[in-house]
C-alpha cells in the first residue's frame, strides 16, 4: 500500500511542478508561487517517507521513480488541457486561397494579419495569428481543411499586449 501512495503522491507533485513551471513562464507568477507552496510541502512529506529505512525497502526507489515518470507524462497532459497562454500560428498558403482562408478564420473569431510572400513557383500569403492555446487545434484544422498543402507553424508566446481579442493591456 505504501508503494501505491508513493506513486500517487509523486504523480501529483510532479504534475503540479509541470503546471507551475508553465504558469511562471507565461507570466502567471502569483498562481505559480501558490502551487509551488503545496508542491514543496508534498515533496517534503514524500521524500521523508521514501528515505525512511530505504536500504531495507529498495522498492520505495522504484515507486518514487515510477511516480516521477508518470507525473511528467500526466502533468504534460494536464497542462495541455488547461491551455494557459497564447500561441502564434503562421500559415503560408497559395495567394489564390489566402483571402478565402483569412475570411473563414475571421468568421470563426480568429484575428488574422495577411502578408504577401513569394514562393518558388507561386505567390503566397502569410497568415499570422495569435490565438489562445486552447483554440490552436481548431485553428490548425480549419487551415488544413481549406488548404491541405499549407505550411503551418505554431509557437508558444509570452503574454501579448494589445490586438484584437487580446486581454492584457
Amino acid at each position: 500500500m505504501i508503494y501505491i501512495a508513493i506513486i500517487l503522491a509523486k504523480i501529483v507533485e510532479v504534475s503540479m511542478a509541470t503546471v507551475r513551471i508553465v504558469l511562471i513562464t507565461k507570466g502567471e507568477r502569483k498562481i505559480g508561487a501558490f502551487i509551488g507552496f503545496f508542491e514543496v510541502s508534498l515533496w517534503l512529506v514524500l521524500v521523508s517517507t521514501v528515505l525512511t529505512n530505504i536500504m531495507a525497502d529498495p522498492l520505495k526507489i522504484v515507486a518514487y521513480a515510477l511516480g516521477f515518470a508518470l507525473g511528467n507524462y500526466i502533468g504534460s497532459i494536464v497542462e495541455e488541457k488547461i491551455g494557459i497562454g497564447s500561441a502564434e500560428i503562421q500559415a503560408i498558403v497559395k495567394a489564390d486561397h489566402g483571402k478565402m482562408l483569412s475570411e473563414a478564420l475571421r468568421n470563426e473569431g480568429f484575428a488574422v494579419t495577411v502578408m504577401q510572400g513569394e514562393g518558388k513557383n507561386h505567390p503566397r500569403n502569410i497568415l499570422l495569428m495569435y490565438v489562445p492555446r486552447k483554440k490552436v487545434k481548431k485553428c490548425v484544422e480549419l487551415i488544413k481543411s481549406t488548404q491541405e498543402n499549407s505550411v503551418i507553424t505554431v509557437s508558444d508566446k509570452k503574454p501579448i499586449y494589445g490586438g484584437f481579442g487580446m486581454l492584457r493591456k
